[in-house]
């Protein structure tokens, strides 16, 4: 039977810990998109890559010195085989890929599985790890997914109306589109590319002898003008060239994305989250009592201010519980009750800027010396130094204030870890360089649990915040980088704003988290994929 769908690719898919191919944000926002279009009953078929090895597990030293090993993942924990396979001309031989789905309700999400007994070791090894190796094999990663995603699709029986490519790594579906037959007209009209890096480096290019050597007769003779480049192809600037449809994932992401992609018109689509995943159970069960139907339609959320102070408060402290008891057991740091917990978990690239609140040591210790404790989390990707000199300054930075602050960092970051954390901390800080977070979805995460946000006015937070309300806008969205405003900038909010409101007892307070809560109701994945589905609905219109 033949079931008409749109298409969702993604280099790597987050639905839960174990199955780790996802590195952070990119890949748990692509879980929560398929999750929330399941919910909306949306024919929706997603496809991704299978990397047996994921993306590794973290293990830091007393110094924060960051290693990784790679365990191998068992598909069948968490997947079914399809018994499908595809076979894809490459290398002047044949590349073979198992195909194995993922269900959540109706929808189904597919991987392609280079274990194939009939694949030559350089082909079997293509689906070892998310974002590893040389662009030699990133490339044929990138031709797997997007080539093969759409003949993987087309052999389980169903036929694409539309494309949704989730970064630039899905590029070379379009190409296989036009392969098949699709006009150009016609791939603009079925076609939306999303965009989420914000700067040029963060996209991937490849020369154009690989991509021809990859591609062969796929590649159209227009490629390099396209991209307007001879020397090598962007993949999001193909991408942009052949999408009739380009979505950003914030207004300030748009606004940067139109900089990058001059001349084409970037519709922004702030993302969301998929609120019954990052809702701790806590928090859901007070919602249960107090938000009749929030699972059903999360925008009941809104009416957060209905939620009495004694059930919130006991529901917050059990969720603070829950994460001081990670804490202690992963790293023996003792949390106490009392004090205010700042939370900090995110990929450690360099530009987010984990160390900025150990900048200044000695006003830190004024400002927090028996009021304060931090729990940090996040994996450097394993070739950047810079994000893992990250986390040894923060393990620097927390042996010098031991005494006064107390600062625990836990290890291998994963959604478990991140629902533990964003329900748990207190506040969450977030200060990248402005305007380098396309989104910033933890913090909505956040905000879903009664966490109030303490960040940078980037990504996400200046459509939400309201200071002093629901939250507090670090800084006056300043976007030239200076690390000594900025740092100041957190210590005089910290100081002057979000410790008198602690302080001020349980009533401010409460009224914090409520506003934290009704502001959420805005920033899941249900209105995430309504904002879409004005895409989507018009991918079949024509032919």
């Amino acid at each position: 039977m033949v079931q008409m769908s749109v298409a969702y690719l993604s280099a790597e898919v987050g639905f839960e810990s174990g199955l780790h191919t996802y590195s952070g944000g990119l890949g748990v926002l692509a879980g929560d998109h398929i999750k929330s279009a399941a919910d909306a009953e949306i024919d929706l078929v997603g496809c991704t890559l299978l990397y047996r090895k994921g993306y590794g597990r973290q293990h830091l030293d007393s110094a924060g010195n960051q290693t990784e090993t790679y365990a191998e993942i068992d598909p069948h924990e968490f997947l079914v085989e399809t018994g499908v396979e595809i076979a894809l001309p490459l290398d002047g031989t044949t590349l073979h890929s198992k195909i194995w789905m993922y269900r959540i309700k109706g929808v189904p999400t597919y991987f392609l599985d280079t274990r194939h007994p009939d694949n030559s070791p350089d082909h079997a090894s293509l689906g070892n790890r998310l974002y590893g190796g040389d662009d030699a094999t990133r490339i044929r990663q990138e031709y797997l997914l997007g080539v093969g995603g759409i003949r993987a699709l087309q052999a389980l029986g169903h036929e694409i109306t539309g494309l949704h490519l989730n970064e630039g790594h899905c590029t070379f579906a379009m190409l296989e589109m036009l392969h098949q037959g699709w006009t150009r007209e016609q791939l603009q009209q079925h076609c939306l590319f999303t965009t989420h890096t914000p700067v040029p480096a963060g996209h991937d290019r490849f020369s154009w002898d690989e991509v021809a050597t990859v591609l062969g007769e796929l590649l159209p003779t227009d490629a390099s003008s396209l991209v307007n480049d001879e020397e090598s192809c962007s993949m999001s600037h193909l991408a942009v060239a052949l999408a009739g449809q380009v979505n950003a994932v914030s207004n300030l992401n748009a606004f940067v994305a139109s900089g990058m992609f001059e001349g084409t018109h970037i519709h922004p689509i702030t993302n969301g989250v998929h609120h019954e995943t990052w809702t701790s159970p806590p928090l859901a069960n007070l919602y249960d009592d107090h938000l009749k139907g929030w699972r059903e339609d999360p925008t009941v959320l809104a009416h957060a201010g209905r939620i009495p102070d004694a059930e919130l408060m006991e529901a917050r402290r059990e969720a603070r519980s829950v994460l001081r008891d990670l804490v202690r057991i992963s790293t023996g740091v003792e949390f106490s009750e009392d004090r205010l917990t700042i939370g900090f978990a995110r990929r450690f690239a360099t530009y987010k800027r984990a160390n900025l609140i150990f900048s200044d040591l000695e006003r830190l210790r004024t400002i927090g010396a028996g009021k304060i404790q931090f729990v940090f989390a996040g994996k450097a990707h394993p070739r950047d130094e810079g994000g893992k000199q990250l986390i040894r300054d923060i393990f620097e930075g927390a042996a010098q204030v031991v005494e006064e602050i107390p600062v625990a960092f836990l290890e291998d970051y994963s959604m478990d870890t991140g629902l533990a954390m964003t329900s748990g901390v207190d506040i969450w800080l977030n200060n990248p360089i402005r305007p380098m977070e396309a989104s910033g979805t933890s913090g909505m995460k956040a905000a879903m649990n009664g966490v109030p946000n303490c960040s940078i006015l980037d990504g996400w937070w200046p459509e939400a915040c309201e200071h002093g309300v629901n939250g507090w806008g670090i800084g006056k969205g300043e976007d030239e980088r200076d690390d000594y405003r900025d740092a100041k900038a957190v210590y005089d909010t910290l100081e002057h704003e979000v410790l008198p409101a602690w302080n001020d007892g349980p009533e401010h307070w409460n009224d914090l988290m409520r506003a934290s809560i009704a502001t959420s109701a805005r920033f899941t994945g249900a209105r995430m994929i309504s904002d879409y589905l004005r895409f989507y609905s018009n991918f079949g219109s024509s032919s």
